[in-house]
């Protein structure tokens, strides 16, 4: 009698903890993440069969980068499957780093790559007094439009516009100035402060065509000081382009453009040292690379699916 009742209080906290704790299935993780040796700059998608949430990137064992997950829907025959975007940050020293998939229960699973080599160009501005003062001066009105736009580009929604590679805003080839340049600022005060190049230059006359490089939603499209009329597209969950120093804007906020679409005329407004059109993406909040995107889709479903699933 007394190991009947030890048996029906063992099945009863069984059924208990069920209740309370969803039971983890034993499905093997498949994973991939595209390329397999990216470099700085350069954004890396990553396809799993789990139900992850969230991925780290991890650059020698500190945090660099954070995305969340999103539903890649099913295709008639094709599976659905799991999708995240990183980018390795252009500062990023060639070596090992590592990818941390986390799913709802907290559990992680480490894939390990390597960040390749790369180069990046250099040069030196001279700032005029009215540039200076428009950068460096204390304008309460300029931190307002920065916590406008990080708020934008830290949204991560669930909505897929635009999945295959991009287009380039403009016909023009000439470019000024290219992506991940180390510049130096140099102030009319003498001071000398560096940053990196956020996205690529595009030397065009003032009122040129101006085109959507993908299909997307127009989060921002508006005047600020420093980069000028100004538009934000939204393409993916965490991924943005942005077309900065226009002379005026066409397209509405809210709005959904097709890629193409023209959508402002470029000109030299904000901080601006002449006309010209500054092209920018940001995936996960991080500046990238607009040429890989124009180069390889944003989600190769048939590559990650032959990966995962095949």
């Amino acid at each position: 009698m007394i190991k009947r009742i030890l048996i029906f209080f063992v099945i009863c906290l069984f059924f208990t903890a069920c209740a309370g704790h969803p039971v983890v299935s034993a499905q093997v993780v498949r994973y991939t993440i595209i390329p397999e040796s990216p470099r700085p700059g350069d954004p890396v998608t990553i396809g799993v069969n789990t139900d992850e949430v969230e991925a780290w990137l991890l650059i020698d064992d500190k945090q660099s980068g954070r995305a969340r997950f999103f539903t890649v829907p099913a295709e008639g025959r094709n599976p659905g499957f799991k999708a995240a975007f990183l980018t390795i940050p252009a500062t990023a020293a060639p070596g090992e780093a590592v990818i941390k998939m986390i799913n709802q229960w907290g559990a992680a699973y480490d894939i390990t790559f390597t960040i390749a080599p790369r180069q990046f160009r250099s040069e030196t501005l001279a700032l005029t007094p009215s540039l200076t003062s428009l950068v460096a001066d204390p304008n309460p009105e300029r931190t307002r439009e920065a916590e406008v736009l990080w708020a934008i580009l830290a949204r991560t929604g669930n909505q897929i516009y635009h999945t295959g590679p991009f287009l380039p805003p403009v016909t023009a080839t000439r470019r000024t100035s290219q992506f991940g340049t180390r510049r130096i600022n140099e102030y009319s005060d003498g001071r000398r402060v560096t940053s990196i190049h956020a996205g690529v230059d595009f030397g065009i006359p003032t009122g040129t065509e101006v085109r959507a490089s993908g299909r997307g939603r127009v989060a921002l499209s508006r005047m600020r000081i420093l980069s000028g009329y100004s538009i934000v597209l939204e393409h993916a969950p965490g991924v943005y382009s942005l077309y900065y120093h226009l002379d005026s804007v066409i397209a509405e906020e809210g709005a959904i453009v097709e890629a193409g679409e023209l959508i402002g005329l470029s000109g030299s407004t904000g901080f601006s040292t002449g006309p010209h059109l500054h092209w920018e993406f940001r995936v996960s909040t991080e500046n990238t690379d607009p040429d890989v995107l124009v180069e390889r889709p944003l989600i190769d479903k048939n590559l990650i699916i032959s990966r995962i699933f095949d």
